[in-house]
């Protein structure tokens, strides 16, 4: 059996699912299917929306993504796991806790904009709990400063997150103006600054396939470096051949190179 065993990278999903397509375990998939990758992804809510926005959602039972998780890594090979959307605290200590058991397996973490007064709790357990266990975090400007909020720049910000034991971290859209945006990878000895052209448009799923993209070509092998570089380059392609399938934001083509 073991020589049937495919070569091809598999990476754990664990976020929500997006009925749009645009972001979520849509996008991962679409991502990593995209560059090669075998995705197995681990639901951690069930979101109702559209392109413009949210209506509702139900977490999954932390119960049921636990067995979600198990199951895939008792099987599976993994080699590596991407976080995005974790829904609640408590499967926020879930994730924490089947991690402890698979140290050796990077993580890629990506969680959504803080929403409000309730998710003040959640932030708290992302930071203790799963930015410690992470490779490399992937943060909007306000995701992290929602995060790091005693921090009064971003340097301040990126520092802050850093002592919590997460040594890299990729802060996008970090200039609010001009036609240029900006993002920094900042590790204790790096501060490394990317610039891509401003879009006029907006976009649903960006920050969902910029995480995926990373998570591929990190299970691909390649070096942190590399993989940071190569990942923007994907998703600022995926953006500028994004199509309109809705009313409301475009979805990036993560297909784009083979149309």
């Amino acid at each position: 059996m073991s020589d049937m065993m495919t070569s091809t990278p598999v990476v754990m999903s664990i976020t929500d699912h997006d009925p749009s397509g645009g972001g979520g375990i849509s996008a991962a998939i679409e991502t990593l299917s995209s560059l090669g990758c075998h995705c197995t992804p681990v639901i951690t809510k069930l979101s109702a929306r559209d392109t413009a926005g949210q209506k509702d959602a139900f977490s999954t039972d932390t119960s049921l993504l636990i067995e979600q998780m198990r199951a895939v890594l008792e099987d599976i090979p993994v080699n590596l796991i991407a976080i995005g959307d974790v829904g609640t605290i408590s499967n926020t200590e879930a994730i924490h806790t089947v991690l402890n058991d698979y140290p050796d397996i990077p993580t890629v973490l990506n969680p959504p904009p803080p929403n409000g007064e309730a998710d003040i709790g959640l932030d708290r357990a992302i930071r203790n709990l799963l930015l410690p266990q992470a490779l490399i975090a992937v943060f909007n400007k306000r995701e992290a400063l929602s995060l790091a909020a005693s921090a009064d720049t971003l340097s301040a910000c990126a520092q802050e997150l850093m002592e919590d034991g997460c040594n890299n971290l990729l802060i996008t859209n970090t200039n609010s103006t001009g036609n240029k945006i900006s993002n920094h990878w900042f590790s204790p000895n790096t501060q490394k600054k990317y610039e891509f052209e401003r879009l006029p448009q907006k976009f649903h799923g960006g920050g969902c396939t910029l995480a995926a993209a990373l998570s591929a070509y990190l299970s691909h092998q390649l070096s942190l470096t590399e993989s940071i570089k190569q990942a923007q380059q994907f998703t600022f392609q995926a953006l500028k051949k994004a199509r309109r399938v809705g009313m409301g934001e475009l979805i990036p083509d993560r297909l784009h190179w083979c149309r």
